[in-house]
């Protein structure tokens, strides 16, 4: 068990601990890409969107990519196609840890997934505070706090950043830039209070997560699932960019008669070929039988693992038919009274 610890980067510090970063792997952070932000790598602090609310693909892209090349055929012999280089992602968001512990639970279970072991172990995650949006619900679900899950979790005060330290690599980084904190006082923990109620107080959107479980086992037949299949587009834009979603298939490409490579690349259940088994047979074969899946395996709650869902707000925001998560499920539990 890590003992957190509470310390002090003063503002005038921030540029110089922010470079110092480096040393430990590549850094990325979000940037902000035209109307979106994306993870990138980045040199320089005055190139990173602090205030950013969400990035289109969550921090799940450099642990289970879009699109991976695990084997490569030549000669006769696979090899490992990808190495492994060490990574600092600056700038997560609680909702983001969170999703990455569900994923932690699906891909270090046994069997582990080695690619996915090898990636986390060599990555260092830095969170930092940030302001919801019409589109976050992350408190309904007790994501939008982070406990662990991190090495680093940075508050903003008025005068600086307010550090939690959450691991032994945390401890390492903060060891190794000591001359950079300085030790928190009384006041620094009222701002940060204060900064946490205003930011608990601003949430517009909520989710009513009470019995939702025996809600959605009484309502698989609700003609609310009806009417929101008719508007979906069956893109699996809301798989994409969910940071908890972890569907893949693993295909092999073959270059010539000698070459090949084997790729793993995310899928999605809103595919109508994700359902497909040997003998043709398809285990949900129309868009309402897939609507319907999407969140009964987000919101049916497990006692062990809870939701698979973390409040980010990714589906709704980049929905092309502006289909609603929490607006989906008022709509089936008032179908019940």
């Amino acid at each position: 068990m890590i003992v957190l610890r509470y310390v002090k980067l003063p503002q005038e510090n921030f540029e110089e601990f922010f470079n110092s970063l480096k040393r430990w792997g590549k850094l990325y952070a979000p940037v902000k890409k035209g109307d979106i932000y994306s993870f990138q790598n980045v040199e320089t602090l005055s190139e990173i969107a602090l205030d950013y609310t969400r990035t289109m693909l969550p921090p799940k892209k450099f642990f289970v990519r879009p699109k991976d090349e695990m084997l490569k055929l030549k000669e006769g012999h696979w090899e490992e196609a990808n190495g492994t280089e060490p990574i600092v992602l600056f700038g997560v968001h609680s909702c983001d840890i969170h999703g990455l512990e569900i994923l932690d639970k699906v891909y270090l279970s046994d069997p582990v997934d080695p690619y996915y072991k090898k990636r986390r172990e060599n990555s260092i995650i830095i969170g930092i505070s940030c302001m919801p949006d019409e589109y976050c619900f992350c408190k309904s679900l007790g994501t939008d706090f982070a406990m662990h899950g991190f090495d680093l979790f940075l508050h903003e005060l008025p005068d600086g950043w307010l550090v939690r330290v959450g691991s032994v690599k945390g401890h390492e980084i903060a060891w190794g830039s000591e001359e950079l904190f300085e030790n928190v006082t009384e006041e620094d923990f009222h701002h940060f209070r204060e900064f946490e109620e205003k930011r608990t107080n601003s949430f517009k959107r909520s989710l009513n997560k009470e019995g939702l479980a025996d809600i959605l086992d009484l309502a698989f037949d609700s003609p609310v699932w009806k009417k929101y299949e008719r508007i979906c587009l069956g893109c699996g834009n809301c798989n994409m960019v969910c940071p908890t979603c972890r569907c893949y298939e693993v295909c092999d490409l073959w270059i010539n008669a000698y070459e090949a490579v084997r790729v793993r690349r995310y899928d999605s259940c809103f595919m109508e070929t994700h359902g497909l088994v040997a003998g043709g047979h398809n285990f949900r074969p129309t868009r309402l039988d897939r609507f319907r899946h999407r969140y009964y395996c987000k919101n049916y709650f497990d006692p062990e693992s809870g939701f698979n869902c973390v409040g980010c707000g990714r589906c709704d925001e980049f929905c092309p038919a502006k289909i609603e998560h929490v607006k989906v499920l008022d709509k089936v539990r008032e179908g019940l009274q």
